[in-house]
This record gives C-alpha cells, sequence and structure tokens, in this order.
C-alpha cells in the first residue's frame, strides 16, 4: 500500500493536522520539510520517469514514514526510559505498517480481528500471527494491500469516535 494512503488514514483517524504530522515525526527523530508533509495530502500525484520508460507516481517517503510510524508509538504510548534508538526499518512494508500500529494502538490480537471483521475482513487467529511473524521464519506471510486497508478502516470506526 501506498505510504501517503497510510499516512493519510492514520491523520484521519486521529483527526492530525499538518504541524502535529510533523511533530510525531520528529519524536521519531525525523525533521519533515514543509514539501513531504504536503505530498501527504496531495490530490494531484506528481509523476517520476523511470530509465526503463515506465511511469511511476511519486510516494512520501520509506524514511518519513518509518520515523512517523515509530513517532506515533511514542505520541500515543509515551518516551521509554533508558530505551536505545531503534534502527529504521526501510523499506516499509504493510507489515511494518501492521506491526507499529498494532504496538501504537495497545492492540492484542483478538482486538485486530475484532476489527477487521468489524470492516468486513474475515481473518484466523493463525493467518494473523503470520503477519507478524519474521520475515525469515517459515510461516511468515506478506500483509496485502487489502487486509491493510480493511484494517485501517477498522482503526478509524473505532478510533474516530475518541
Amino acid at each position: 500500500m501506498r505510504n501517503d494512503d497510510v499516512l493519510k488514514s492514520i491523520s484521519y483517524t486521529l483527526n492530525l493536522n499538518k504541524p502535529q504530522i510533523a511533530e510525531i515525526c520528529k519524536l521519531g527523530g525525523y525533521e519533515p520539510d514543509r514539501g513531504e508533509i504536503e505530498m501527504i495530502f496531495s490530490d494531484e500525484k506528481e509523476t517520476e520517469k523511470r530509465i526503463d520508460g515506465r511511469v511511476v507516481e511519486k510516494d512520501v517517503s520509506h524514511e518519513l514514514t518509518s520515523h512517523f510510524l515509530d513517532g506515533l508509538i511514542i505520541h500515543r504510548r509515551g518516551k521509554q526510559k533508558n530505551a536505545k534508538p531503534r534502527p529504521v526499518e526501510i523499506p516499509v512494508t504493510n507489515n511494518t505498517v501492521l506491526k507499529k500500529l498494532r504496538v501504537a494502538f495497545k492492540l492484542r490480537e483478538e482486538e485486530i480481528i475484532e476489527l477487521l471483521k468489524m470492516s468486513g475482513f474475515e481473518v484466523s487467529k493463525t493467518e494473523l500471527s503470520a503477519l507478524f511473524r519474521a520475515d525469515d521464519h517459515r510461516n511468515y506471510r506478506p500483509c496485502g494491500d487489502q487486509l491493510l486497508r480493511y484494517f485501517l478502516k477498522g482503526l478509524a470506526e473505532k478510533y474516530k469516535e475518541e
């Protein structure tokens, strides 16, 4: 899933404005410039031509997304005492987004299954646990765009009311 779509969805869910998004990135150890924040909310996608001739839309950087997700954990749960800075995970995969949002919102597996069910997506506990495994584990499964969209939709339904 595109990074800007993930960030837009989270900002909608938590009712975050652009300065708040920048603050959360700073909590994660990243100083975004105005253009990067504007790119999240841009309706018109800029295109970038590749050497092989394909036209690819520009997206928010993996670096900004990773720092935002780390900052979101600190924003929602507070800074841990004596915690060493975590290495930035690049590229940001759907599994990474799911893992970090799980931590930020203090969600257990049952709650994630319920959020997905609320938004119309059925998943078993076994299927869900495969998404949280290390990518070199034999039972690891990549998180698809559809599952992540339903998860973000469920988050919005549950936390938008707060």
